[in-house]
């Protein structure tokens, strides 16, 4: 059987001869393979080489941006050394001012806020992201992040609980008797405190619950601390007299006055002038006849003058 064939006829579009060519099938279908092998391996080859060119950009960007990474993550870990010096520096203030507001330092274990122990178990994204070294830093710093906020956080707490307390003592030490109600250069003590003393002008043993200053008639007599004036009065014995209540359970009280020069509810501070000495009362003499009750108990009022100025 005569081997089939295939004719292909070439005409021209213009003038001259058309010309046939005439290919046996099994050429036809060789040719056809070969042409289809080379076009798929055309096709390939530039899918590849597309590829590889576009892998090879992305490496790139790729290694830019971990560049830029890595830059990124010194420099937060020099800003977080920083910050770590900072919060020191601080807890080293928290600790002078807690001592100034009369509290127990901190305890270094409370300090450090649960800095340290087992760590919490990665996510699956962790996980992922521990495996290059960029990432593994990247945690590292979000964790030394973390241990610093709540330091931080610890250290705002106890900034607040010591102004708290320094605002306390500050209002307490402004109520504290702790000036002569005589200034020292116009007035001498001339009576101590005593639980018993021979009376002056009764001649026998007594009480005496206070303190005596002589002084010219009509010498200013001070408030030792900040207070409010609680009582005005004339009282047998002691004359024109004055009580102040300091809060905190604190009272003084200034008797044989000559005049008095404030009036019940005022208010007064450190210094201020309440009244003039005199001898109103049994008394030999002008003189301040000055006693402190401490929670309704008399107190020796010369442990409340101090050589030095106290807050105000």
């Amino acid at each position: 059987m005569a081997a089939r064939k295939w004719t292909i006829v070439l005409v021209p579009h213009g003038a001259g001869e058309s010309r046939s060519v005439s290919v046996s099938l099994t050429k036809f279908r060789v040719l056809a393979t070969v042409l289809a092998v080379a076009g798929l391996t055309a096709l390939v080859f530039g899918v590849a080489t597309t590829k590889r060119a576009i892998d090879l950009s992305r490496l790139d960007r790729l290694e830019r941006r971990n560049g830029l990474l890595t830059v990124e993550l010194d420099q937060a870990q020099g800003q977080l050394a920083a910050l770590g010096d900072t919060i020191q520096s601080i807890a080293e203030r928290d600790r002078l001012v807690r001592l100034l507001a009369g509290l127990e330092p901190n305890d270094p274990d409370v300090q450090l806020a649960g800095v340290g122990g087992p760590a919490a178990a990665w996510t699956e994204d962790e996980q992922v992201l521990s495996e290059a070294p960029e990432g593994r830093r990247a945690l590292d710093l979000r964790s030394d992040l973390d241990n610093y906020i709540r330091r931080a956080n610890l250290l705002a707490g106890s900034f607040h609980e010591a102004i708290d307390s320094l605002e306390s003592h500050t209002e307490r030490l402004s109520r504290t008797p702790s000036i002569s109600p005589i200034p020292a250069d116009l007035g001498w003590f001339t009576s101590g405190y005593a639980l018993i003393r021979m009376h002056p002008i009764y001649n026998e043993p007594r009480p005496h619950p206070g303190i005596d200053v002589s002084a010219p008639f009509g010498t200013p007599i001070l408030a030792p601390a900040k207070g409010r004036v609680v009582e005005v009065r004339t009282i047998s014995g002691y004359g024109k007299t004055v009580t102040i209540d300091h809060g905190h359970g604190v009272q003084t009280f200034f008797a044989h006055c000559s005049r008095i020069v404030v009036r019940v509810g005022e208010s007064v501070t450190r210094g201020d002038k309440i009244a003039e000495v005199g001898k109103t009362g049994i008394a030999t003499g002008p003189h301040l006849h000055y006693e402190i009750q401490v929670n309704r108990k008399t107190v020796n009022p010369r442990d409340f003058i101090f050589p030095r100025a106290i807050v105000d």
